[in-house]
């Protein structure tokens, strides 16, 4: 009987867990001007950590224009802003054109290994914008400025967390220092 009862609890348990949903990045509210924001260089000023970007600073984001075509160029440094750039590339598409705030890449890795991922742009502002992947797993802060002010992180930080993800989670690697860029 005893056993019975605990099937049916560790049933429950699962039914429960089934019902729950995973954390969801909120819809992105703001419309983002494409002209203006796919183009030229963002800095990474805060990020989820991953395997990727493991010993990363300095990161940038390029938009380029080729063919016709958007490319979103991902870079960083290996271990100092001095240090070997590292780089990952591939074809954007706006997914929601007009809104133009949910974008989908196609990197290869290695110049070959395709790897898809889609990023919502939760928020953004003059000279900056928060980046996520619809499940929340991983968020990235960018300003237009290699060195923002502790006041701007400080201000990306805390809508980062108003918008549900646990900043604690966060790294902000090295910037470019004065001159380098």
């Amino acid at each position: 009987m005893a056993l019975a009862g605990g099937a049916i609890l560790l049933l429950a348990g699962c039914a429960s867990m089934a019902g729950s949903k995973a954390p969801r990045a909120p819809e992105p509210a703001k419309r983002i001007d494409a002209a203006s924001h796919f183009t030229g260089r963002w800095y990474e000023i805060g990020r989820t950590p991953m395997k990727l970007t493991d010993g990363c600073v300095a990161g940038y984001t390029d938009y380029l224009a080729e063919g016709g075509k958007l490319i979103q160029r991902d870079a960083c440094r290996d271990g100092t802003p001095a240090g070997k750039e590292k780089v990952v590339a591939g074809p954007l598409k706006i997914l929601n054109p007009g809104q133009n705030n949910k974008v989908h890449v196609n990197y290869r890795l290695f110049g070959f290994v395709p790897v898809g991922r889609t990023y919502w742009l939760l928020d953004h502002g003059d000279g900056w914008f928060i980046m996520s992947t619809p499940d929340l797993k991983l968020v990235n802060l960018y300003t237009r400025d290699p060195r923002p002010s502790p006041e701007l992180v400080a201000d990306l930080t805390a809508r980062t967390r108003a918008l549900g993800y646990d900043v604690s989670k966060l790294e902000f690697p090295a910037t470019f220092p004065p001159g380098q860029r």
